[in-house]
């Protein structure tokens, strides 16, 4: 636990910016060299993290590639045109924009991507940036819930559910649209004065921005290999590849984009912290810790076993980070079929926005807004998540329950 605990305090700080993985790596090595977790056992938790951690380094290939291709920018502009100077109408773009992109392209892209992307659009048009900033940080983990590619977390409970991609996407699809739906209503209530805010006169009509056509038509038709590869038993992986190759060899023979940038774009010390942590992990709940949660969580399949499962699921991802927590529930509710395996999901999703180390997601987003200047209240995002997490969670898996009982796991 103390290994543990050591890799996630590193990752939340990253002295000097150093990557997550200069201590997981070797902590996951201690823990190998030190008996807490046998060779066997380390090198089975890698092969089962491989192929997520392959498919994660396409995703976010894919995303990058789009932002070379403009797609992000041209999103910025369609926002600013259609909230014509309004912040209500800004807010509701971007919970639009960053729900498609967080579920397409992954919660990375949102992040990483869309978020400088609206600061620029916010402080463009003279509105109050923290609204859409705060936006952008929630989505990039509740609008993750409606695809195995949206989050690694997905990734990780896709494989452990058993069900098709297609499968997978029509049980989520409620759950998916009622934490968003959720999620709005909160902050609208809750920025309510910075919504309302008397506006600058615009200097002038924002200029609208091409849609890069080929990019879009890269990502529906790797949308669309997702589904025939899932129906004919190929790997997801192999689609995500394919777009990643695409849009990647684009840039390369346009020369807008060395072989050294593609790589980069894959995050390879990222992947390698996702490894080393399921190591870690591994460590862990060989040691105790599986037997005290096979305690704590319900039995059954019914609505209140759901909402139960759901809440530890949250509980855990705001005391370790949302990865650990799938890595260490999935193994013990995937028995109990995919009901209580997406029970786990909407908790390591929904419930990382109640605090900052809930997901490193949101670490990565404070980073982020604070290179460009804008600081973010340690109180504001606790108090703003004491009511959105909830508010999303119950409803989600409600609705959750409901898609069990229509669709059929």
């Amino acid at each position: 636990m103390t290994l543990l605990a050591a890799v996630l305090v590193w990752a939340v700080a990253r002295p000097k910016g150093l990557p997550e993985a200069v201590l997981a790596v070797p902590a996951a090595g201690i823990a190998v060299a030190l008996g807490v977790i046998s060779p066997d056992h380390a090198w089975e938790e890698i092969q089962r993290l491989g192929p997520v951690v392959g498919f994660l380094a396409a995703v976010l290939v894919l995303a990058h590639f789009c932002d070379v291709e403009g797609l992000f920018t041209a999103c910025g502009a369609w926002m600013a045109r259609w909230a014509a100077g309004r912040p209500t109408r800004l807010l509701t773009a971007v919970f639009a924009l960053a729900s498609v992109i967080t579920a397409v392209l992954s919660l990375d892209a949102t992040v990483v991507l869309l978020t400088p992307v609206v600061l620029a659009t916010a402080t463009r048009m003279g509105v109050q940036a923290r609204p859409h900033l705060y936006a952008c940080a929630h989505l990039s983990n509740t609008a993750s819930l409606l695809l195995p590619v949206s989050n690694l977390t997905n990734l990780l409970a896709f494989t452990a559910s058993g069900l098709s991609f297609t499968r997978f996407a029509a049980l989520m699809a409620l759950p998916w649209l009622v934490a968003i739906a959720a999620e709005y209503l909160v902050f609208r209530r809750f920025f309510d004065e910075d919504l309302a805010a008397p506006l600058p006169s615009p200097d002038a009509e924002p200029r609208p921005e091409p849609l890069p056509l080929f990019a879009l038509v890269t990502v529906g038709c790797t949308l669309a290999g997702f589904v025939v590869a899932s129906a004919v038993g190929i790997a997801p992986a192999w689609a995500a590849l394919a777009g990643a190759l695409v849009l990647a060899g684009r840039a390369l023979v346009r020369r807008r984009a060395t072989p050294l940038t593609v790589v980069r774009s894959a995050a390879p010390a990222f992947l390698a912290f996702v490894l080393a942590l399921g190591v870690v992990v591994r460590a862990v709940v060989d040691h105790g810790l599986a037997d005290a949660l096979r305690r704590v969580l319900p039995g059954g399949s019914g609505l209140l076993t759901l909402l139960g499962v759901a809440v530890v699921a949250a509980v855990l991802a705001n005391l370790i980070n949302n990865l650990p927590a799938v890595l260490v529930l999935l193994p013990l509710t995937a028995g109990s079929g995919p009901g209580a395996v997406l029970a786990v999901l909407l908790g390591v999703n929904i419930g990382p926005n109640l605090t900052y180390a809930g997901s490193l997601a949101t670490l990565l987003w404070r980073r982020i807004v604070q290179q460009h200047g804008n600081r973010v209240g340690l109180g504001e995002f606790t108090r703003l998540g004491l009511l959105a997490t909830p508010a999303a969670l119950v409803p989600a898996v409600v609705a959750l329950w409901l898609s069990l009982t229509v669709v059929g796991a």
